[in-house]
Parts: C-alpha cells; sequence; structure tokens
C-alpha cells in the first residue's frame, strides 16, 4: 500500500505500544507470581547462572559439558511450570502475551510484513475502524435466530424465515471452515432489515480473528475509490493506485448495499472488472444487495449477472425487518 511516511511510523508507534503493554503486564504477572511464590525466584536464578554457563561453554567448545547444561535448564523450567500449575497457573503464565504471537507484535515475521501489518495498513487507508467496532457487537455470538419466524413459507425456497436462516448461516459457516482451501463467492440478497450486513460482519470478524486480510467497504465507497483510480481525481494518486491494487488483491472483499450507488455505463464496467479480476485471481468476494436476481440482472447487464449466478453462492435472506422489530422491542 502507499503510505506517506507519518501513517507508517503511526502504525509502528502502535507496534512499539503493543510490545511496551506486553512486557508491563509480564512484569506484574512475574512480581505477582515471585510473591506468591518464593522458590520461582530461585528457580529464575539458577537458569540465569546455568545461561551464562552455558554461553561461556559455548565459547570455549565444550559440546558435552553444554549438552549437561542444556538437560539442567530444562529440567529447572519443569519445576518451574509444575509449580506455577500446583498454584493454579497455566504453564505459561509468565511469558509475553502479544497480541499477534505470528510476528510477536513485531509487525514483520523475518524480513516480510506480518498478516497483522498488512491488516493494519488496510484499517488505516481504507477508514474500517467502523468495521473494527461493528465486528464486536455484530458476530456469530450476538446473532439471534429469534427475530425469524415459522409464520409462513417462502414461495421460492420452500422454507420459513426461521428454517432459511439456519441454512443461510450454515452455508456462511461452511465458507469460513474452508476459506484457505477453496474460492468461493457469496451473494447475499433479500430485503432491507433482513440481516445481511449482520451476517456480513459476522463473516468479517471471523476472517479478521484468523490472519485474514479483508476490505469491506460500501457500494458507494468502491465506486468512488475505483472513479479515483480511473480518472485520476484527487492529489494522491500512487494511494489510490495503491488502494485499487488492493481492492483486487486482499483475501476478502466484501461490498456492502450494492444497488444503492448510481449506476451507469461506468459503475458497470468497474464492477465486472472488480469481481472479474478478483475470480481470475482467486480471491473470494462477498456482496450484499436489497435488489432481487432480476432487479440485479437489468441493472447491471449480461455480463455482470452471468458472472454471478455461475461463479457465486446465491443465499436469499427474507423475513421482517429486523430494526424495527428491535424498536418495537
Amino acid at each position: 500500500m502507499g503510505l506517506k511516511n507519518y501513517q507508517y511510523s503511526q502504525i509502528l508507534r502502535e507496534y512499539d505500544a503493543r510490545r511496551l503493554r506486553a512486557k508491563h503486564e509480564q512484569d506484574q504477572r512475574i512480581r505477582e507470581v515471585k510473591e506468591r511464590i518464593p522458590e520461582i525466584a530461585r528457580l529464575d536464578q539458577q537458569i540465569a547462572e546455568q545461561s551464562i554457563r552455558r554461553a561461556k561453554l559455548s565459547l570455549s567448545g565444550d559440546s558435552a559439558a553444554l549438552d549437561g547444561l542444556e538437560e539442567a535448564n530444562r529440567a529447572l523450567s519443569l519445576q518451574k511450570k509444575r509449580l506455577l500449575a500446583a498454584h493454579g497457573y497455566p504453564e505459561d503464565y509468565l511469558a509475553p502475551k502479544y497480541q499477534c504471537p505470528d510476528c510477536q507484535d513485531t509487525g514483520y515475521i523475518g524480513t516480510e510484513k506480518c498478516h497483522c501489518f498488512k491488516q493494519a495498513v488496510v484499517d488505516l487507508v481504507y477508514a474500517q475502524s467502523n468495521v473494527r467496532e461493528a465486528v464486536r457487537t455484530e458476530n456469530f455470538d450476538t446473532f439471534r435466530f429469534s427475530y425469524y419466524t415459522e409464520n409462513y413459507v417462502d414461495e421460492l425456497t420452500g422454507l420459513t424465515p426461521l428454517e432459511n436462516i439456519h441454512k443461510v448461516v450454515n452455508t456462511v459457516r461452511s465458507f469460513i471452515r474452508h476459506f484457505d482451501s477453496s474460492c468461493e463467492n457469496l451473494l447475499l440478497y433479500g430485503n432491507t432489515g433482513v440481516g445481511k450486513t449482520f451476517l456480513s460482519n459476522c463473516l468479517a470478524g471471523e476472517l479478521l480473528n484468523t490472519a485474514h486480510t479483508v476490505i469491506y467497504l460500501t457500494a458507494f465507497q468502491l465506486f468512488d475509490i475505483l472513479e479515483q483510480n480511473k480518472f485520476g481525481r484527487g492529489d494522491e494518486p500512487e494511494r489510490l493506485r495503491s488502494q485499487f491494487e488492493y481492492i483486487l488483491d486482499c483475501d476478502l472483499l466484501i461490498i456492502d448495499d450494492l444497488g444503492t450507488e448510481l449506476a451507469n455505463a461506468f459503475t458497470t464496467s468497474q464492477l465486472y472488472l472488480c469481481i472479474n479480476e478478483r475470480w481470475l485471481n482467486r480471491k473470494s468476494t462477498v456482496i450484499s444487495t436489497n435488489l432481487s436476481l432480476e432487479q440485479l440482472d437489468s441493472t447491471y447487464g449480461e455480463r455482470i449477472f452471468s458472472r454471478i449466478m455461475s461463479n457465486y453462492t446465491l443465499l436469499k435472506i427474507f423475513g421482517e425487518d429486523i430494526r424495527i422489530k428491535k424498536l418495537l422491542g
């Protein structure tokens, strides 16, 4: 991504803060344990002394003595773990707790940017803080099937709203489970207020939590970025180009509320470019829309409709407007 220096520095400062927090919290746990289990302090002192001796032996080339010290250190570490367990602590209680254990909150694995760094860039450049907030409250733990009734049967699916949403959620969960082994795409469609955006947030949260890069854009936001990139509108061409490239290359692109933008020849051509390039690159896309399948066809034309019908799993969601039900209590 094309970051400005201050943006890059902003991300690195956050990583510095994460490591400082991890160290501070680790120090607090160490003090707590040593006060409660004085024997731990003695074992730590022995391990430190053994480590110094091991370093000296390594320099002298005494491999036999070095092996003996390593075995002694393992025995001391095992004693620490047993002491912790005996007092009700997890074995790793004294280890630092990193937000990202893969890179230990450095942002890098070797010389490569960690997946968490890439997502930090996405969150910053696409102003996705609202998505982070949304997935905290809209996730599978807070999803409620009770908003869907069994009062009627949909003619197209032959299912009640409740039966249908169970089927939809199972499909979405399967999409998440097999995300790394297959390239699948989803179209969530149905009337306003039936839970399409909520379910998209559930999906986004699960994949964000499993180290995937996710870009969540409304149709209006997406086409605004594509228009700026296409016509060079704005004073940051490098940033716009990077945004465009990342839209095509991120692990998952979620396009919310397709059909709310002003559809024209430009948006149609850019939408086809976007979903077609991502399909060719084996990158998954999720689209939500209030439009019916017939409206999608008439609004975006045969090329896009054919691509969606052949490459997307179609998930119709129906029922009463949940937002109104919540307001009415």
